[in-house]
Formats: structure tokens, C-alpha cells, sequence
């Protein structure tokens, strides 16, 4: 049985509190979470030169934060899990926006390492469970539109915040960048109380029935769509500003433009994607990975081409459209499980940002050079494709007959 209880109590609440607002303020959360997670990914340079760092040492700030969600998202999920929604998303909130005001305060390398792991301890297990939440406040034929209406604050930081905070720590500095990731936090714990309607937690509700989710094969194979499957995308991403201005032939000060663009496509894809979803889930999953293995391959044959790598970028953020799909798969195969499981989601998408950046981060070492990246993650989309339909024959096989 589903944890039925909190939904309920917050569509009964609906009248007095609109899901739009609600959305919203669940949205600028992830917005908070998106522009500081990715933000540091143009700014690298200009952190590696102020603190004694190269570049590709730099890029352990990336991997340290996706390490603190893969850690963070099921500790929080399991230890929280008698937790009223509304009152653990404003902690997570709290949490996420004080981590990033200390991060702007670091004074080495080191420090800021750490900051950055435990910025991203809250950040799947806020995710999650607000992905929860929009879910309950709509009828279930609506839950993956309300996922991906919350999720366009996470998309759309790619678009806004994450241009504006690489501007911002530009100008002045980047630890700028990180105060103002840290006020959006702040903000986000204030909404939350003014928009989104308290509800309760189920009242069977244990971290012994969360720890249910991992004993699901389902559960293991859909995680590691994401894990794997999403990999490409931080593959091409996390070394973007360098290879817009060595191999494009791009200036810094274009760059900002250029994620931007990046940001349309993760807005088009996250619409569009969960659009899809309601009415195929499977479907959708499938052909959103044969799409992001053409786009990242088509990447680096093109990239020395301004006029072709700016619309391809645009391309690759069309393929976050995997997210709020795997998100209502999870919800399918979870079982009464459901916080465990959303937050586990976005560990898997942080696995996928750690390997993306890992190994396009050898390759460029190994001498394959900037453009090597695309083929990366094209790899990578071509593995999370396998194990998809590796879930996808198993379910066939249980059931007796195809997915829907």
C-alpha cells in the first residue's frame, strides 16, 4: 500500500492553498538546489585560479556535492520518515542555504571541498520529497505534470540562475555565486511555510518500510537508468566553458549565453517529457535515451562549429526530459516505499553528474581532447539504454506481458 495519508490530507487542503503557489514555492527550492549545483561548473577557472587549484582538480567541488547527495538523499529519507512533509522540506531548505553561505565563506581549497559534499546532503531527499508533495496535490492521471511544473524550478535555474550567479561570480568573485545561491535557499524556507499545506506523515510510516524500496529489483534497475543513463549530459556540461573557448572559439563572457541556451533546452525537455509520460511512461523513458545518445554523439562532430554546438547544447538540455519520467517509474515500483525511492532518484542523477565528469574529465586527461566529451556521454546513454531493457524484460517476464 502506497503512503496514501499525506496526499490525501493536502488535496483536502487545496481549496484553502493553491497547487500552483505550492508548486511554486517548491519550485524555487530546486531552483536554489539547480543553480547551485551547476553554476560552479562555469565558474571552475575562476575557482581553481583563486584557490591554487587546475581545472581538472577543481572539478572535485562537482563531484564532492554529488557525492553528499548520494549519501545524504537515503540517510535523510530513511531518518526522516516519520517527518510532516512540509516541516522536513524547510529544514532540507534551511540546511542547502546555510551550506552555501559557509561555502562562499571558505578560505581553501580543502573547506570548500567539504562545504560543497554537505551542500549536497539535502539535495536529493528535498527533491524527492517535494516531488512527492506536487504529486499528492493533483489526480494521479496529472502526478508526472505536477512533478515536472515543480521541477521546472531545477530545469529553469540552467536558464536564469545559473547565467546570472556565473555572471554574478565573474564580477565579483565567485564566492558571490554561493551567497546568492544561499539567499535563494533562505527564501525558499518562507514560501514553503506560506504556500504549501501542512499534512501529516502515514501513519505506518517507518524507516524499516522506506528500507523496503531496496529490496525491490525494479527499484535497483530504475536507478541505475539514471545512474548511467544521464551521465552523457554531465559529461559534455561539466567541462562546457573550456571547450566553448578552446575548441569553438567562444569568449569567457559568451559562455554564460551559451548555458542559457542550455537552460531552454532542460525547460523544453522537462515540459515536453512530462507531457509525454502521462501517457506512456515507458515509452517516453526509452525513446528520451536513443534521443540523448543521437544529440551527444551529433555534439562532437559539430563542436568546432559555433553555429551548430550552440543549437546541439540546446539539443543535450532537451534530454533532462529523463527525469520526471524516472521519478513516476520509481513511484510505480516502489511500493509503499515512496520517500526512499523519490530520493533516491536524484542520487542516481548525482552518480550520473560524478561519472559523467569523471570520465569525460579522463578522456580530455588522456589526450582525447575537449570534443571526446560527446562520445562519453553518448557511451553512457547507450548503457543506461541497456538497462532499461533489461527492466523492462524482467517487468514482461513477472507480469506476462508487455509494459504499457
Amino acid at each position: 500500500m502506497r503512503d496514501a495519508d499525506p496526499g490525501a490530507a493536502a488535496r483536502e487542503l487545496a481549496p484553502r492553498h493553491s497547487s500552483a503557489w505550492a508548486e511554486l514555492a517548491l519550485g524555487l527550492g530546486g531552483f536554489g538546489i539547480g543553480t547551485g549545483e551547476f553554476a560552479i561548473m562555469g565558474l571552475l577557472p575562476d575557482v581553481a585560479s583563486d584557490l591554487g587549484a587546475s581545472v581538472p582538480a577543481a572539478g572535485h567541488l562537482i563531484s564532492a556535492y554529488a557525492l553528499g547527495v548520494v549519501l545524504g538523499s537515503p540517510l535523510i529519507a530513511m531518518l526522516a520518515a516519520r517527518a510532516p512533509r512540509r516541516a522536513l522540506l524547510i529544514a532540507l531548505a534551511a540546511c542547502f542555504a546555510g551550506c552555501n553561505f559557509a561555502s562562499a565563506l571558505s578560505p581553501d581549497y580543502g573547506t570548500l571541498v567539504a562545504w560543497r559534499f554537505l551542500s549536497g546532503v539535502p539535495h536529493g531527499a528535498y527533491l524527492g520529497v517535494a516531488a512527492l508533495t506536487a504529486a499528492s496535490l493533483v489526480p494521479a492521471a496529472e502526478r508526472t505534470r505536477a512533478i515536472g511544473r515543480m521541477m521546472l524550478g531545477l530545469t529553469g535555474a540552467t536558464l536564469l540562475g545559473v547565467p546570472l550567479a556565473t555572471w554574478v561570480g565573474q564580477a565579483s568573485g565567485w564566492r558571490a555565486c554561493f551567497a546568492l545561491v544561499g539567499s535563494i535557499g533562505a527564501l525558499t524556507c518562507l514560501l514553503i511555510l506560506r504556500w504549501v499545506p501542512p499534512a501529516p506523515a502515514a501513519a505506518d510510516a517507518s524507516p524499516r518500510r522506506e528500507l523496503g524500496a531496496l529490496a525491490r529489483r525494479q527499484v535497483w534497475l530504475t536507478l541505475g537508468v539514471g545512474s548511467v543513463g544521464f551521465g552523457g549530459l554531465f559529461a559534455v556540461v561539466s567541462y562546457i566553458t573550456p571547450t566553448l573557448t578552446e575548441l569553438t572559439g567562444l569568449e569567457a563572457r559568451q559562455v554564460p549565453l551559451v548555458l542559457a541556451v542550455l537552460g531552454v533546452g532542460m525547460i523544453l525537455g522537462n515540459l515536453v517529457g512530462s507531457w509525454l509520460a502521462d501517457r506512456s511512461l515507458t515509452r517516453t523513458i526509452g525513446a528520451v535515451l536513443i534521443w540523448n545518445i543521437l544529440v551527444l554523439s551529433l555534439f562532437s562532430v559539430v563542436v568546432r562549429s559555433a553555429w551548430a554546438a550552440v543549437p546541439t547544447v540546446l539539443l543535450i538540455g532537451s534530454g533532462v526530459a529523463l527525469v520526471p519520467a524516472l521519478q513516476a517509474r520509481l513511484m510505480d515500483v516502489a511500493g509503499d516505499a515512496q520517500t526512499l525511492a523519490a530520493a533516491l532518484n536524484h542520487s542516481a542523477f548525482n552518480i550520473a553528474n560524478a561519472l559523467g565528469a569523471w570520465l569525460g574529465g579522463l578522456a580530455v586527461t588522456a589526450g582525447f581532447g575537449w570534443a571526446s566529451t560527446g562520445w562519453v556521454g553518448a557511451g553512457l546513454a547507450v548503457l543506461g539504454l541497456a538497462v532499461f531493457a533489461s527492466s523492462l524484460g524482467r517487468q514482461q517476464a513477472a507480469s506476462g506481458g508487455p509494459s504499457a
